[in-house]
């Protein structure tokens, strides 16, 4: 039976600034929720946004009170057994809050996970991987600085996939800054775009044929996330690749995409989603429809990450990867063991629920004083 529910606003600096189109980041904010039963178990969770609410609705501030608020006191007194059952009371009697449900859905299932002594990779059917590929995100804003960051990641054999950050500056610019990383980098070495939404339908036809010529991989997000019709056209315009990532949040969204006629892949996001439940919805609309599936994020930091791990460890196949890097862009972490970051990718642990245990010092550290 869950007898506690607490909560921490956590602020990590970044190893960088980390620039999108509508914001630039040199702190992640989390919110950690730790669920603790009559025995003293623990499942810890993690909801994070990107630059509070320059991403979207949600921020750590309205993901703490909420859950504060409304969600623990729901909670408290019941027991974890079903955490599906828990969510969709919880979903039907709390509207919205998607990231905020994802923290709490990923301390259940931790909390779970211990109770069985099982990974929560067990509880949503079994992993189909041990260890999953993952990009990283180049995200400076200068040419050189990325070149020789993404240089010294594929030497260390951290990373050969990499996804640079535009629509912040003009078309052209982007263009040549992008061109220039992928002529640097090699015909071995994938390189992706992120547009966050900054283009219209005709600056992402001109982006996207230039960028096609200079050898990229995939474009994600270039037109606004509602408008399907464009990503529709789009996808079904050029042989490079096309990634709906703001455009769906959840399975109605997938579907919604899928009737249009979509012929690209689709960025899966716990926090989105609703938590992993809601995430895997996601894949299943997806494979039925044949479009590809890749394992995205919100930068969230360990947990979170580790918990979109174990969601995705479950796919047979993830055509676009993913790009779980989060931990890796901040200066320090709240969890003893991190994530082994090793050939190009990211192991998943084995052990119990996460395969995780908070840093009590590091979390008093970097806790929010309120």
């Amino acid at each position: 039976m869950i007898t506690q529910i607490d909560t921490y606003i956590v602020d990590i600096p970044t190893i960088r600034p980390h620039k999108l189109s509508m914001t630039s980041m040199a702190v992640q904010s989390m919110v950690i929720v730790r669920i603790t039963d009559d025995e003293g178990r623990q499942g810890i969770g993690e909801g994070s946004t990107i630059g509070g609410l320059a991403y979207g609705p949600e921020s750590p501030e309205s993901i703490k009170t909420n859950i504060d608020t409304y969600f623990a006191p729901y909670l408290v007194g019941k027991t974890v057994d079903s955490p599906r059952l828990l969510m969709q009371h919880m979903n039907s009697a709390f509207r919205g809050n998607a990231i905020a449900k994802s923290a709490v859905q990923t301390a259940l299932l931790d909390l779970q996970g211990k109770q069985l002594g099982v990974p929560i990779s067990t509880l949503l059917g079994g992993a189909c991987h041990s260890h999953l590929p993952c990009l990283w995100v180049l995200a400076s804003g200068d040419i050189d600085k990325d070149i020789y960051e993404a240089k010294k990641m594929i030497d260390e054999g951290r990373h050969n996939i990499f996804k640079v950050k535009i629509g912040s500056r003009a078309l052209q610019d982007d263009i040549v800054h992008v061109a220039t990383i992928k002529e640097a980098l090699g015909a071995s070495v994938s390189i992706r775009v992120d547009v966050n939404q900054a283009w219209s339908e005709a600056q992402a036809a001109y982006g996207m044929a230039a960028l096609q010529e200079a050898g990229i991989d995939l474009v994600e997000q270039p037109t606004a996330a509602k408008d399907f019709a464009s990503l529709v056209r789009l996808a079904d315009k050029f042989t490079i690749g096309v990634l709906a990532d703001e455009s769906i949040a959840d399975s109605a969204d997938c579907f919604a995409l899928a009737a249009q006629g979509f012929s690209g892949s689709v960025a899966l996001k716990i926090g989105k989603a609703g938590g992993l439940f809601g995430a895997l919805d996601v894949a299943a609309v997806c494979s039925a429809a044949g479009i590809g599936l890749y394992g995205g994020t919100l930068l969230e930091g360990s947990i979170g990450t580790t918990a979109a791990l174990h969601a995705w460890s479950t796919l047979p196949v993830i055509e676009a990867s993913t790009e779980m890097f989060g931990p890796l862009l901040q200066r320090d972490d709240i969890v003893k063991k991190p994530l082994n970051y090793h050939h190009y990718g990211v192991e998943i642990p084995s052990t119990p629920g996460l395969g995780l245990e908070l840093d009590e010092d590091k979390l008093r550290e970097y806790a929010r004083k309120v």
